[in-house]
């Protein structure tokens, strides 16, 4: 039988990023996550509820992630459930479902007061001058109607 194990999510974060260290040295970044979910009951009232989903991610991601996020940002996270079970210090079993974060996705804009990240690679492209209309380039050759490769969109 297969197996298949993805999650994606979308959410704010609930605290702030906590990264740790491994003690192979390997960091690793651990937060929470709230998704919202609105819907319309069969009564006509609007409902909502809200999922906590507790989140790891590792290594440079780990390290990224601590650096740009905070509390109450926006983020999409793609990865796999992971399910862990120990004793506490009572001897009473615990579990906990996480999800193990592979691949991360920024949303929203920079908040106010964030730094830049790193200078682009390309410099920016010339603008055009103030009294110049933006707008097509009037000098442009017509499209080859002739080509069927030449699909308008």
């Amino acid at each position: 039988m297969a197996n298949y194990n993805k999650v994606i999510l979308v959410g704010n974060l609930t605290r702030d990023p906590q990264m740790s260290m491994l003690p192979s040295q390997t960091p690793v970044t651990e937060f929470g996550l709230a998704i919202n979910r609105k819907w319309k009951g069969q009564d006509g009232e609007q409902r909502e509820e809200t999922c906590f989903v507790d989140c790891q991610c590792y290594g440079r991601q780990a390290e990224v992630f601590n650096q740009y996020m905070s509390k109450g940002r926006p983020i999409l996270v793609e990865g796999r459930l992971r399910f862990s079970s120990w004793e506490d210090k009572t001897g009473q079993k615990r579990s906990k479902l996480r999800v193990v974060v592979e691949r991360f996705q920024f949303l929203g804009g920079r908040p106010a007061g964030a730094e830049a990240g790193p200078p682009a690679a390309q410099p920016p492209a010339p603008s055009a001058p103030p009294s110049e209309p933006i707008g097509p380039d009037e000098s442009a050759p017509p499209p080859d109607e002739g080509n069927p490769d030449n699909i308008p969109f």
